[in-house]
């Protein structure tokens, strides 16, 4: 609660007092497998995501930019897990995860507050390179980065399941 608290600026990267708001990306493909990105060979498997920029607007839209500056995967190539008749899809997860001080940049320690949405890819293909990480793969989604993420995935395809069945 104290990063609403006060004059802290929680869109900005720059917001290191408390921490700041990002955005991400949980693409499913139609085999249920979720884009993954690696930033090394031997880095871990990490959901595309990044900081909010000044052009960004709505947090599902920036999601989508950082999907595309990671992975290359145009919007175009995925649709998003909307509600109902929203203009903006809803977050899947808050993912609140501490981020260790970087002396080489100058950062103290602070926290992320990521925004994770749902999209669903409408092809299983990995797109080329071109984006900012050295590797992507589709994997199990039971790969994600957190237990209760993973939970929340194997809901959402239960829910897919069913409603699929009932047509």
């Amino acid at each position: 609660m104290r990063a609403l608290d006060g004059e802290h600026e929680l869109s900005s990267p720059k917001e290191l007092r408390v921490g700041h708001v990002t955005a991400g990306a949980v693409v499913l493909d139609p085999c249920w497998r979720v884009l993954m990105v690696r930033e090394d060979d031997r880095g871990p498997w990490l959901l595309p995501g990044g900081h909010l920029t000044d052009g960004d607007g709505a947090l599902d839209e920036a999601s989508l930019s950082r999907l595309t500056e990671a992975t290359g995967l145009s919007p175009d190539r995925v649709e998003s897990a909307r509600t109902g008749s929203d203009t903006h899809a809803l977050p899947l997860d808050l993912d609140v995860h501490g981020v260790p001080e970087d002396e080489g940049r100058g950062e103290p320690e602070h926290v992320h507050f990521g925004f994770l949405y749902l999209y669903r890819a409408t092809a299983a293909t990995v797109p080329a390179r071109g984006g900012d990480s050295d590797a992507l793969a589709w994997r199990p989604h039971t790969d994600v980065p957190s237990a209760r993420l993973a939970a929340k995935i194997s809901q959402t395809l239960a829910a897919s399941r069913t409603a699929a069945q009932r047509v």
